[in-house]
């Protein structure tokens, strides 16, 4: 969803509306009704909260209120209303241990922790790592030997990727505009190295391969993404993950994914999609026993499993860039936090029942 803060006069009283999402509805659109039509173009929005928002006189079309069976046509200015002022995401820095694997005055690397949400969104105003940046920044600013003041709300410099708040692993912040526009184009690019560990569930009769399939938000859950046809979702972004198997257990395999294009989500939707949802993905279906035995033990052993390592047994184990500066190859690795190290120990040791 858009930020677009004008001001809006509320028709029907005193108060002030603000607009928070605006589109104007392409000529070739056929009529739908409007509740449908936002649900598929706005993002982290059900078709229930629309349906509210229109409820309460929030969502408007031509400049009038509009019920949620208003059915959309070409040319139609469609504005979705707060009552409140939208949030400010300024981000102010917070005392938050960093795990910093290397840092120059161009770029840092970080290895960070599961649980650690990345930049600040809906429900995460504080504690991500952006406010960590930020302390560490005004940090090293006061050094003289520091070639700027470093702010991480300046928006050419800052993250160059991202990986999702129960994901561990490696990533990459540029500290100049010259390093970020490098590094985003080598990933636009694709090349970049990435890698990632998984653990999924069943076992693979190859011992590589790779997924293709476009991502786009699932229209009946927008938490989500799936796969899609590009004739039936134009929208979909191409996504390509290449797999091979590191160690076969009894139910559960570990992979590695080499990511040739990175979406959001784009592991845990295509590892679900080829049916080995990652182990306790609780989003994608992959916090429950999808393969194994019916018996008890069995069942305490996979609950043992989950508490463990409650998320989705995911790191981002391996970065490679070339440095924006001196134009030298650069390789990282990281090791598996404890959660992940004892939950494979665990399979390793577990031995099946006839």
């Amino acid at each position: 969803m858009t930020d677009d803060q004008s001001e809006i006069t509320n028709v029907v009283g005193d108060d002030l509306l603000w607009e928070r999402w605006r589109c104007e509805v392409d000529k070739g659109q056929a009529k739908e009704r409007i509740d449908k039509y936002l649900a598929t173009h706005m993002t982290n929005t059900s078709r229930n909260r629309i349906q509210t928002a229109a409820d309460a006189g929030n969502v408007w079309v031509n400049g009038q209120a509009v019920a949620s069976n208003y059915r959309v046509k070409p040319g139609d200015v469609i504005q979705v209303l707060l009552d409140h002022e939208p949030r400010d995401y300024t981000v102010t820095p917070e005392n938050i241990p960093l795990d910093i694997v290397y840092e120059d005055d161009d770029l840092l690397v970080v290895n960070k922790p599961a649980g650690l949400v990345v930049h600040p969104g809906h429900g995460n105003y504080e504690h991500t790592l952006l406010h960590a940046l930020a302390w560490h920044f005004q940090t090293i600013s006061n050094n003289v030997k520091q070639r700027q003041t470093l702010d991480i709300n300046n928006p050419d410099i800052g993250l160059v990727h991202r990986i999702d708040k129960d994901t561990s692993g490696l990533l990459l912040i540029a500290k100049t505009p010259e390093a970020i526009a490098h590094l985003a184009r080598q990933f636009f690019d694709h090349t970049t190295e990435r890698t990632y560990n998984a653990l999924v569930w069943g076992t693979f009769k190859e011992d590589s391969g790779t997924i293709e399939g476009a991502l786009a938000r699932d229209n009946r859950d927008r938490t989500i993404y799936r796969v899609w046809d590009l004739e039936d979702c134009p929208q979909a972004k191409e996504a390509v993950t290449h797999w091979r198997v590191l160690e076969r257990f009894p139910y559960v395999t570990l992979v590695e994914c080499r990511l040739e294009t990175g979406r959001t989500h784009q592991i845990r939707v295509h590892m679900k999609h080829i049916g080995h949802p990652l182990f306790c993905d609780e989003k994608y279906g992959g916090k429950e026993i999808l393969k194994g035995l019916r018996t008890q033990k069995y069942r305490q052993f996979i609950e043992n499993c989950f508490a463990l390592c409650p998320r989705q047994v995911l790191h981002a184990r391996t970065l490679g860039f070339t440095h924006p500066r001196t134009g030298e190859r650069m390789f990282f690795d990281s090791e598996w936090p404890q959660d992940i190290t004892a939950l494979i120990n665990k399979w390793r040791a577990y031995e099946p029942m006839n």
